[in-house]
């Protein structure tokens, strides 16, 4: 029998904390995972308040895998156990699924399908966050027409915490509420890195169902630095059906699945698919390729979320600060409807059949990263 993690993590689901009345796989409990042919050794994570439960979780471990995979399996003596200390209080604690909105190369419309999930996203009834990562050029403030908010800071415990605007239903943050639209921001690697650090850990959140975050294209210290700070529940990938742009997104799918970061990628996003005149509204032009996106996901085994057309009234929503997926019930709007039920149904499914994604170490004195211990 070929043994695999996914297959291993649905048996131990199976094996439910009697205490806590969840699995220990929702509960993050199982850590340090190896399967070497039939043997399989893991850890158990534990709180300290928790530790009267081990040996008697270790032997329902063993039951089910041996249940599951039959007596060949070698499992018994291979469980360890380690306890933790909660910490009191952990920024992002209520953020149930973050999620990164990404894109290989520029002006693909990352940001623009970014703006108009989170928008479709709360309109389900979802708790919805959005922050905007591209720190050279962000675009958000002006997507949700509040260029000029200035959020508020106040103190909690000592430190500095920043209470995001809330537009359409979403809080947002985004540097562009502390610089003037027309400035250049030319900082180095570490000064946008720190930046988005602050988005992120200073933001007064508070309960998020969804938290997107809308990185800068291609590859950079903005990306590692988001999988470093935070565990990033999946990724969507945006690109147009150009091959140009497919080659690109290839790269950035291939960054979040490699080992060294191992964030899912949900699935791909098709912006301008085709261009739709507003007197035809019947009519499909392909101008940048037809179905690019769409052959990709099947090539790489991934959902196509969704397939969005060049229509004027997206354009003008991005420019007067109104997306489109505010209003659910346009042609546009739909299209943004569907996709995130699709977003949402990828989450669910990501959640169910995979452990939570663990934040990524980057260790400066060698080329590579490896999950964070």
């Amino acid at each position: 029998m070929i043994y695999t993690t996914d297959k291993v993590f649905r048996a131990l689901r199976k094996v439910i904390h009697p205490e806590l009345t969840k699995d220990i796989i929702s509960l993050g409990m199982v850590s340090d995972l190896v399967i070497e042919g039939n043997k399989i050794s893991f850890t158990l994570v534990f709180k300290k308040e928790n530790t009267t439960n081990i040996a008697n979780l270790k032997q329902r471990c063993v039951q089910v895998i041996e249940n599951n995979f039959g007596s060949e399996v070698d499992i018994r003596g291979n469980i360890n156990a380690t306890t933790v200390k909660e910490e009191a209080s952990k920024p992002l604690e209520k953020v149930k699924n973050i999620i990164a909105i990404a894109s290989g190369k520029g002006g693909v419309g990352k940001s623009t399908i970014a703006s108009n999930l989170a928008v479709a996203l709360a309109n389900t009834g979802a708790k919805v966050g959005l922050v905007d990562a591209d720190i050279f050029g962000p675009s958000i403030p002006k997507m949700f027409n509040c260029e000029t908010a200035r959020p508020n800071v106040h103190k909690v415990n000592g430190l500095d915490v920043i209470t995001p605007i809330e537009k359409f239903g979403v809080k947002i943050l985004s540097i562009g509420f502390f610089a003037n639209p027309e400035d250049a921001l030319v900082w180095r690697g570490p000064m946008a890195s720190n930046a988005l650090t602050q988005l992120l850990m200073q933001g007064d959140w508070g309960e998020l169902d969804y938290l997107l975050i809308d990185l800068p294209p291609g590859t950079s210290d903005i990306h590692l630095t988001l999988v470093q700070s935070v565990a990033v529940t999946g990724a969507v990938v945006v690109s147009t059906p150009q091959d140009v742009a497919l080659a690109d997104a290839i790269k950035g799918i291939n960054m979040f699945k490699s080992g060294k970061i191992n964030v899912p990628v949900l699935g791909l996003v098709e912006n301008m698919a085709w261009f739709t005149p507003a007197e035809l509204p019947e009519n499909k032009y392909y101008i940048f390729g037809k179905n690019g996106c769409k052959e990709l996901a099947e090539k790489l085994n991934l959902d196509l979320l969704g397939q969005i057309p060049i229509v004027q009234s997206i354009r003008e929503g991005g420019d007067t600060g109104i997306p489109v997926a505010a209003n659910a019930d346009s042609i546009t709007g739909m299209a943004f409807v569907e996709m995130a039920e699709k977003v949402m149904n990828a989450v669910k499914a990501r959640n169910e059949k995979h452990i939570a994604t663990e934040k990524v170490f980057v260790d400066p004195n060698a080329q590579g990263c490896a999950p964070a211990k």
